[in-house]
């Protein structure tokens, strides 16, 4: 009763909001998609953190191929897209509101900072805002210190402009190489990407299925209590991700998260009324904001209420108490992620998800970046997990 009550009231918001202005340009598909991602990333366990660990702890890359599902979906699309908005891409010309940033040693730190405030954390933000649909007790915390982090971010912002991204190079692949190249040289990366791991890693051995079609009750099972498959996500998280581009905006989930602590900091006096060159990238941009709801915010709310239905119907909502010293992890993740995701312009969802989708180059860097974070992250908690008890496992 309580997922369909959710899903009629995802319904029901989606109805109200249409046609609202101020709501960008299609309010009704923001929360469908919202709705769907957050189903999504709670079904598929897309959590690229999770992901990351599952690759370097136990070398099942499973989840990894399913990122590159999404990457391979994601270009394909954007390419759709792109091509007619953009007959001959040039140099010095950007698809409008594609996620393609400046590439610099800020984006490394950011990336950097990102990648080891997931490890601190347990998940990166997209995956602490579907945990809250599954009541998770510190994801509250760690967002709060995303907020915290990007206070942090906006207060350091200037001075890094100034000194290093203004005047940093914005590569876009199809600008240099063309649509073709583009196309090709990012195909054989990923492909290569996906031979790598395929030849590295080890498949752990699956439950054994029964022969012939699933009784209705296994079916009903499969689809809304065990984990679907990593492909399957990484698909529908893709074709997500360019429909959002065509209709209204690529996907990122910061962009609201970031305007709420960029408002609370203007009114506390600890950040100019402008801060120099956040309106010139694409990205998950910030704004101070002076209404209620926003685009971006209705996107997060159905993210939420969509993680929440598919975590009711599985069994999976479960709140849980932890020791002390998780809370206070989730926190200093946190603020490490919200100041990289900051100084980034966006996070994993809308620099490396969206920005690589784009043929951005500062999405490989921000990837490259997370993931060796992540890597040396959890390295060092292997060796001081017996001095630091409260590791997140």
């Amino acid at each position: 009763m309580v997922p369909a009550a959710l899903a009629a009231g995802i319904v029901f918001a989606a109805l109200r909001v249409d046609g609202q202005p101020g709501l960008g340009r299609d309010p009704a598909f923001l929360v469908f998609a919202g709705a769907a991602f957050g189903i999504l990333l709670q079904r598929s366990r897309f959590c690229f953190f999770c992901i990351l660990r599952e690759l370097f702890e136990e070398r099942d890359a499973r989840g990894a191929l399913g990122i590159l599902v999404a990457l391979a979906v994601g270009s394909l699309g954007y390419l759709v897209v792109m091509q007619p908005w953009m007959p001959v891409p040039t140099s010095g010309r950007l698809p409008p509101d594609a996620h393609i940033g400046p590439v610099s040693w800020v984006l490394v730190a950011g990336g950097l900072s990102f990648g080891l405030g997931m490890v601190l954390s347990g998940s990166c933000i997209s995956a602490h805002l579907y945990r809250l649909g599954e009541g998770s007790t510190l994801s509250p915390f760690a967002l709060l210190g995303v907020l915290g982090g990007f206070i942090l971010g906006f207060v350091t912002w200037s001075e890094l402009y100034v000194s290093t991204v203004s005047t940093a190079p914005i590569p876009w692949l199809p600008a240099e190489l063309g649509y073709a190249g583009a196309a090709a040289s990012q195909g054989a990366l990923l492909l290569a990407l996906a031979l790598v791991f395929l030849l590295w890693v080890r498949w752990p051995a699956d439950a054994p299925r029964p022969a012939g079609p699933p009784a209705p009750s296994a079916l009903v099972r499969r689809v809304f209590v065990e984990r679907w498959p990593a492909w399957l996500g990484g698909l529908g998280v893709g074709t997500l991700g360019f429909l959002a581009y065509l209709r209204t905006e690529p996907l990122g989930v910061t962009a609201e998260l970031g305007s709420r602590a960029r408002t609370a900091a203007h009114a506390l006096g600890l950040i100019p009324d402008r801060l120099p060159g956040i309106d010139r990238f694409a990205g998950c941009a910030t704004v101070v904001i002076e209404t209620l709801v926003t685009p971006n915010g209705v996107f997060i709310l159905a993210l939420v209420a969509g993680a929440l239905a598919s975590g009711v119907a599985a069994g999976q909502f479960r709140p849980q108490a932890h020791p002390w010293p998780r809370y206070l992890l989730a926190l200093l993740g946190g603020v490490l992620m919200g100041w990289g995701a900051m100084v980034a312009l966006g996070c994993t969802v809308g620099v490396l998800l969206s920005g690589i989708s784009a043929f951005a180059v500062s999405g490989w860097v921000f990837a490259a970046s997370v993931t060796l974070a992540v890597w040396a992250g959890l390295a060092a908690r292997r060796l001081l997990r017996g001095a630091l008890p409260g590791t997140p496992g």
